[in-house]
């Protein structure tokens, strides 16, 4: 079940509809560091520099000119640390015409699915690049510990992804609360799908589908498992 969402999740990724998402997210992403990087370089020429001048007042010319290019590699190593996380926050905003898509194409004969409001899809957007954050941040403290190494990445980022894409995709038919609860009944299901998420997202340059990658999977596995529970609730 995991591998048949994860496979057609992997083939749809080229399709056109996925393109197009992609393209506009690129895009997006594009211009928002653009507008991150000018920014921050304003704010670095206005206070860092003349900061720097008045603490040492004796700085010959070349150092302040040294100190620039420093703070421009700082600031164009940041900016590559960047990308996955701010590709995922713009993502963020297509997931539900993602998820309609996949709805609309392999299964045409269900109902498709409620779309988010805009601002329920930003706080969303904004959950995963916390969680994406907050993911990689207990891994890097759990890197520390002997013995666990590079699994905490995937234990920690597998727990967290699966959680939040799965939800996204079980909201779209169901209530909160049930959608919460669905993940929980099958909470080693989901696991193990975020396991494959975690995997995507730790592949340079691919991590920047990883959102589009992971909604598609989990619309996928939501449908298999509500087919699940309503043969098993026939069977009662």
């Amino acid at each position: 079940m995991i591998f048949d969402a994860a496979r057609a999740a992997a083939l749809e990724l080229i399709s056109p509809p996925f393109r197009a998402v992609f393209v506009k997210t690129l895009g997006l992403t594009v211009l928002a560091l653009v507008a991150l990087w000018f920014g921050l370089t304003s704010l670095v020429e206005w206070l860092a520099l003349p900061w720097l001048q008045t603490l040492l007042p004796g700085m010959p010319s070349w150092a302040g000119w040294l100190g620039g290019i420093i703070a421009a590699i700082a600031l164009a190593f940041g900016m590559a640390l960047l990308i996955a996380p701010v590709t995922a926050v713009v993502a963020g905003l297509f997931l539900d015409d993602i998820a309609e898509v996949v709805e609309r194409t392999d299964y045409p004969g269900d109902p498709t699915g409620r779309a988010m409001p805009a601002l329920r899809s930003l706080v969303l957007s904004a959950r995963f690049l916390g969680v994406v954050i907050l993911g990689n941040i207990v891994a890097l403290l759990l890197l520390l510990v002997p013995g666990v190494n590079i699994a905490a990445f995937f234990i920690v980022n597998g727990y967290l992804l699966g959680r939040e894409f799965f939800e996204f995709a079980a909201m779209r038919f169901r209530g909160e609360d049930e959608a919460r609860a669905l993940r929980r009944h099958y909470a080693g299901t989901v696991f193990l799908a975020g396991l494959l998420i975690a995997a995507f997202l730790a592949v340079p340059l691919l991590n920047l589908l990883t959102p589009l990658f992971a909604a598609a999977m989990m619309v996928h596995l939501h449908k298999a498992i509500s087919v699940r529970e309503v043969a098993r609730s026939s069977r009662r």
